[in-house]
């Protein structure tokens, strides 16, 4: 649980939602796992052993409602446990998606270009949704079956001892730290098939991306079979990792429920040796039977735990991707720009020893008409990222009206920058409001005039 440290701060605002799910998980826990076996100790002998008195309707009418009454309190109980985990689940992953999808928003261009834009939306979806479940399965699962197992175990240890004492309590738990043993082989071989499943979806995620966003050249150049192709190797290595999933995750039941039926056949043995009353035997093998399902339900739960550990990295990644281009502690106030632009011994390079552009001098003059030319990769683009600080120049100087772009907001400095891309981009919304994004305050006058100049008002 180490990993998701990180992510403990997220909780504060649900605490009261999981005081209120752990409360409701311990009555669980203690009416799933000594209910139960008190009724075989105390409460089915009043009724069916040989030497009972003969009950009253009254009498026979409290025995009798014992069985309901703890089905009662446990499925109440257990209700509010899972709807209560459940609200605080997605409250969390609501914060952490939110925190993920800001982050990005922060992040400079050539950590976006660096990776692969399906990769991202995989792990701001699938990782998300992976560690939303691992969240609410092990906020469910860690405070339901460790009650559970405390209450049966309990049980257990306290008849034993009261009918043969620490021998029989040694033998009923002889076998139960075996089941911890595929517990811990399984959890580590899951890390790593986790992270690779999570891998894939991201891969078949920018698959998608890729392919929708390049339709037109996927059709001009007859492409569509070598897509397909590409897919299917992708989409055949994720059922690969999956089923490695799947293999080791099965098997765990299997296994614990074999060590299982050994402790069992134990107690049955040393318990026809010992003369144990069928009364306490029944409440033994139930309470014994009750405790290693709370332990295969453990053993679920460090596999969830280990897969949202897989996705938990992958989040990390972006999560803790410093900021590079940031505003200044102290900065200059920059409302209003005639326009002069300036670069003073300019470098910059995408990868460490290949510059782009190299000990660049230029000045533009406010109100004048500047073009550059040159050949493909010449750094064209890439001077003009410089000037709105998509990039951050390595070395020198990029100033407007003699103020260096770095001593002023970024939401300034592009306050005072147009940008007119070769790519038409429309949000989500409506037309009118995509033409007040550079300018949120402006009026509906301004709005129509902009349109008519673009030629975009029909």
């Amino acid at each position: 649980m180490k990993r998701f440290r990180p992510f403990l701060g997220y909780l504060k605002p649900v605490k009261g939602t999981l005081i209120a799910a752990l409360l409701c998980g311990l009555v669980f826990g203690a009416a799933n796992g000594a209910g139960l076996p008190l009724m075989m100790k105390w409460v089915f002998p009043q009724i069916f052993a040989p030497d009972a008195e003969a009950l009253t309707n009254w009498e026979l009418a409290l025995v009798a409602a014992w069985l309901p009454l703890i089905f009662f309190i446990r499925g109440v109980s257990g209700y509010g446990n899972v709807y209560l985990v459940q609200l605080a689940g997605v409250k969390v992953l609501e914060k952490i998606r939110l925190a993920f999808f800001a982050k990005l928003q922060r992040l400079p261009l050539s950590f976006l270009q660096r990776q692969s834009s399906g990769d991202l939306i995989s792990r701001g979806l699938a990782d998300t949704n992976q560690l939303q479940f691992t969240l609410t399965f092990a906020a469910n699962e860690i405070i339901r079956q460790p009650a559970t197992l405390l209450g049966s175990v309990g049980f257990l240890v306290w008849v034993a001892f009261n009918e043969r004492g620490v021998a029989l309590v040694l033998v009923c738990l002889a076998v139960v730290p075996l089941c911890v043993l595929p517990i811990r082989f399984v959890g580590k071989k899951i890390v790593r098939r986790a992270q690779e499943v999570q891998a894939e979806l991201g891969s078949i995620t920018g698959r998608f991306s890729e392919n929708l966003s390049a339709a037109r050249e996927v059709r001009a150049f007859s492409l569509e079979e070598r897509e397909i192709g590409k897919f299917r190797g992708i989409s055949e290595a994720l059922v690969r990792f999956q089923m490695k999933v799947v293999k080791y995750q099965q098997a765990l039941n299997p296994a614990i429920e074999i060590i299982s039926a050994f402790g069992i056949s134990i107690t049955l043995i040393y318990a026809y040796r010992a003369n144990v009353p069928l009364e306490s035997f029944l409440a033994l093998i139930t309470a014994l039977y009750l405790s290693y399902e709370p332990i295969k339900k453990l053993g679920g739960l460090n596999n969830e735990i280990k897969k949202g550990q897989a996705a938990l990295e992958r989040i990390e990644m972006v999560l803790n991707e410093p900021v590079a281009i940031q505003d200044p502690a102290t900065p200059r106030s920059f409302e209003s720009a005639a326009g002069n632009l300036t670069l003073e011994n300019v470098s910059f390079a995408y990868r460490e020893g290949e510059p782009v552009l190299r000990d660049i001098n230029v000045n533009i003059p406010a109100g004048t008409v500047c073009a550059l030319v040159g050949p493909s990769g010449a750094g064209k683009s890439t001077f003009a990222n410089l000037v709105p600080r998509f990039y951050e120049a390595a070395t020198g100087a990029v100033k407007i009206d003699d103020t260096d772009v770095r001593d002023v907001t970024l939401a300034d400095l592009r306050q005072q920058i147009g940008i007119v891309s070769q790519e038409s981009v429309l949000f989500d919304d409506t037309v009118y409001n995509n033409l007040l994004l550079s300018r949120p305050g402006a009026t509906r006058q301004e709005v129509e005039h902009a349109a008519q100049a673009a030629y975009a008002n029909d």
